[in-house]
């Protein structure tokens, strides 16, 4: 599975920005798919996560009434929509996907994004 983002960007503190992810496998709709963050000497933390029918979500409480996740299953794709955007949002976003019920997210994106909150 190819996973490619985009969207990032810079943005002042109270803004708003989408992030989007294609993936490049046919069976999409049978991945969970989730969206991660990384900072400097930090681990990568998982933010949010949408199963495979998007009926159901997971927030890290750092982001939970802020973001949200969505996806879309006829063009392949997972977004992550960031409102309200603090300055210790700036960080690498990556994009990445598990099969349904898996523990460990097998495949990633480049996690390119960098989001600048100033």
């Amino acid at each position: 599975v190819q996973l490619v983002e985009s969207g990032g960007g810079s943005v002042q503190a109270g803004g708003s920005l989408r992030l989007s992810c294609a993936a490049s496998r046919r069976t999409f709709g049978l991945l969970t798919m989730g969206w991660f963050r990384q900072t400097p000497g930090k681990e990568r933390e998982l933010l949010a996560a949408v199963e495979r029918s998007g009926r159901n979500t997971y927030y890290a409480d750092s982001v939970k009434g802020r973001f949200t996740i969505s996806r879309d299953n006829v063009n392949n794709k997972v977004h992550l929509q960031m409102d309200s955007l603090k300055p210790e949002d700036t960080a690498v976003y990556y994009c990445a996907a598990k099969p349904s019920g898996g523990t460990n997210y097998d495949y990633w994106g480049q996690g390119t994004q960098e989001l600048q909150s100033q």
